[in-house]
């Protein structure tokens, strides 16, 4: 049984399994080359290492040596000097044999030679016949006595004598005058003649000035060089201390007669160069070349693979986001083909995708009585004719017959080299779109139907609300006039009163029309009739109704007018209501009994001024309890109310009428006591006339 006649789930499992071993044998071939570059790597890096460990050696062994050539040239020279000493003695001892030219001659090699501290002329028992100390400094044996220091000396004239030639004697320590003291060290050479000793002379060698004098210039420019004992102590020292990181010593024996001393040489280098030589220099630079083209090359692999794990994580991305796409996609070339159909659009027309690629018109999804319709619109758009973007609608057909309408959006496909290579298009079942719009149209209408109820609604409670006031005014001075009219006694100046009330009453029933005829038009939201009105008008239209209210609540009313104010541009009767409303509001908070001194304040001054118009603000005040932070919340909320008689709108009527007007109405407690309501309206234009007076 092959693996196509097995299971499913067989099948399955296999390719799993292969995929598996794939990616395994992937994971190895990448984790062999990544160790095969590791070890060339670490290779290449050894040898470089090796090579400038090796080129520093060379370095330091060069160094060393040629320290070491120095130290037995600085030894020659000494030997070869002292030579020269011993043949200057002989010609000494030869030339003069009286004291007075011996000594003038010894002055003169003293001059001449700055290393000799002394110069003495002995006989063969040691006695001193003449001596000469150095002109150059102060005598050495000032100090100390000179025979405190004839044991050395005598020494050596022994073994001088012994040997028939010049000997030296070893270095000891002579203190001086000024508190320090020198090394010094003396050279004995006998003195015969016809094979009989007759003297001895001496020469005291100072061996600080000695390493000055015979190897400063030479040696001691570079170096620092040195007398020193077989332990290491330093007797003299002479030369150049040089700063550096490394410091090279060496060590030659200066082999006198009669004595042995030990000349040190030290010199202070930097570090080692890292390129000593040309061929350690150009196998580094190939080492180098060499890791950086590695490291290049590294970085070209990686760059590649991250490139192609990009490059499949975008295909695999776009082909998850093409099939999980709900919009059809369709790709044609320049001749009208189909070339590309993702899984959405096959969906769509109920059709697989290798019945529609390659297929030109007519398609299989346009519904036969329109074939020739889409047939001219597809000439038209590839004779080059850009869509619109915002698309079009057209009506496609299922495998089944059945027809939806989608909106087709399409655009010119452009290739990587910058040209057309055909149309890409964007489809849209708006079947469900229609639907939907149809039932909003429904709703709409049934909106419409229950916002004109709602209006006849609202009109009908605004009514009640607005209209409550002029009637009770109207009330009030029906009974008063009634009352005036059953007392018999006062019938004279009854008749004037009568004649009063009765105008009242008109007045406010021609109020209470117009309030009718602005909340009518308030509530279909029209334009109200505007004019320019004083702001003292406004006020004193206001005032016969505020202050029957007061009289019975016991308030005192107090109005306080800015001189000068511009006339403001309102709806007079819904700005009148406003402040009716307000001052009302006022009084009915203070009706308490713990508010004494009942004062309310009508107030109008200008605003804030703006650049472009001036304002007017309005204020009523009260001494009142003030309002509750949980009231103040919801104080404009329609419906809204703290009063067992309020409906809640008067508030948000008088908000809604203030803001038509372009201005704001706010609150805020006072300092003391109560609460201020203000609001502002705009100035009326200068060549509008201003309305001072009442209306009747």
């Amino acid at each position: 049984m092959n693996t196509l006649s097995k299971p499913p789930i067989f099948r399955a499992a296999v390719q799993r399994l292969r995929a598996w071993w794939a990616a395994q044998d992937e994971r190895i071939q990448m984790s062999g080359r990544r160790s095969l570059w590791a070890a060339l790597m670490a290779l290449v890096v050894a040898v470089l290492v090796t090579l400038v460990w090796l080129a520093g050696r060379y370095e330091i062994s060069q160094l060393q040596a040629t320290l070491e050539r120095d130290t037995a040239d600085a030894v020659s020279d000494i030997r070869i000097s002292l030579s020269r000493d011993v043949q200057t003695l002989q010609a000494l001892q030869a030339q003069h044999t009286s004291l007075k030219t011996w000594s003038a001659q010894a002055l003169g090699l003293l001059r001449d030679n700055r290393d000799w501290l002394r110069l003495e002329w002995r006989d063969p028992q040691m006695n001193i016949k003449a001596f000469v100390d150095s002109p150059l400094r102060k005598p050495v044996f000032e100090r100390t006595p000179r025979t405190d220091a004839l044991t050395e000396t005598s020494q050596s004239c022994q073994r001088a004598r012994r040997f028939n030639g010049p000997a030296y004697s070893t270095s000891y320590y002579l203190p001086q005058t000024d508190g320090l003291g020198m090394e010094v060290m003396e050279l004995c050479l006998p003195q015969t003649q016809e094979g009989e000793l007759v003297g001895y002379t001496i020469v005291t060698y100072g061996l600080q000035p000695l390493l000055a004098e015979r190897l400063g210039n030479s040696f001691g420019r570079r170096n620092e060089v040195s007398f020193t004992e077989a332990d290491g102590t330093r007797l003299a020292i002479a030369g150049t201390h040089r700063r550096g990181l490394r410091l090279f010593t060496a060590q030659q024996l200066v082999d006198l007669p009669g004595n042995t001393l030990v000349l040190r040489m030290d010199s202070r280098r930097g570090e080692p160069n890292l390129f000593p030589n040309v061929l350690t220099a150009l196998v580094t630079a190939m080492s180098i070349a060499l890791i950086t083209v590695m490291v290049l090359l590294v970085k070209d692999s990686r760059r590649r693979l991250k490139a192609e794990r990009d490059l499949a994580d975008a295909l695999a991305f776009r082909k998850a986001m093409e099939d999980s796409l709900v919009t059809g996609l369709r790709a044609r070339d320049l001749q009208g083909r189909i070339t590309y159909v993702n899984p959405a659009f096959c969906d769509m027309v109920g059709l697989p995708a290798h019945a529609l690629i390659g297929r030109n018109a007519p398609m299989p999804y346009w519904p036969p009585e329109m074939v020739d319709e889409y047939k001219q619109r597809q000439a038209i758009r590839l004779a080059g004719n850009v869509p619109p973007r915002e698309g079009f609608e057209s009506v496609f057909m299922r495998a089944d017959g059945s027809r939806f309408p989608v909106l087709i959006i399409e655009a010119p496909l452009i290739n990587t080299q910058g040209q057309q290579s055909g149309w890409m298009g964007a489809v849209i079942d708006i079947s469900e779109q229609r639907r939907i719009e149809e039932v909003s149209r429904a709703g709409q209408e049934r909106l419409q139907a229950t916002a004109r109820l709602a209006t006849v609604g609202e009109m009908a409670s605004l009514l009640s609300h607005e209209l409550n006031q002029p009637l009770a005014a109207i009330a009030s001075y029906a009974n008063g006039s009634l009352n005036l009219l059953k007392d018999p006694d006062a019938l004279a100046q009854s008749q004037d009163d009568v004649h009063m009330a009765l105008r009242r009453i008109a007045e406010q029933a021609g109020r209470a029309g117009r309030v009718i005829n602005s909340v009518h038009d308030f509530v279909r939201r029209r334009d109200q009739t505007r004019e320019a009105v004083a702001p003292h008008a406004l006020i004193d239209a206001i005032l016969p109704l505020v202050n029957l209210q007061a009289r019975k609540l016991q308030v005192n009313v107090v109005t306080r007018i800015e001189p000068r104010l511009p006339a403001v541009w309102c709806d007079r009767t819904m700005v009148e209501q406003v402040l009716l409303n307000l001052a009302r509001n006022g009084m009915q908070a203070m009706d308490r009994p713990e508010c004494t001194g009942r004062v309310l304040v009508l107030q109008a001054k200008r605003a804030a001024s703006n650049p472009e118009q001036s304002w007017v603000e309005l204020s009523v005040t009260d001494v009142g309890t003030g309002i509750a932070p949980e009231v103040a919340e919801q104080l404009f909320t329609p419906f809204f109310t703290t009063k067992a008689e309020g409906m809640g709108l008067g508030l948000s009527l008088c908000r809604t009428v203030v803001e038509q007007h372009g201005g704001h109405l706010e609150f805020e407690a006072q300092a003391s006591k109560g609460t201020v309501f203000r609001f502002t309206l705009p100035a009326a234009p200068l060549d509008q006339p201003s309305t001072s007076a009442g209306k009747a």
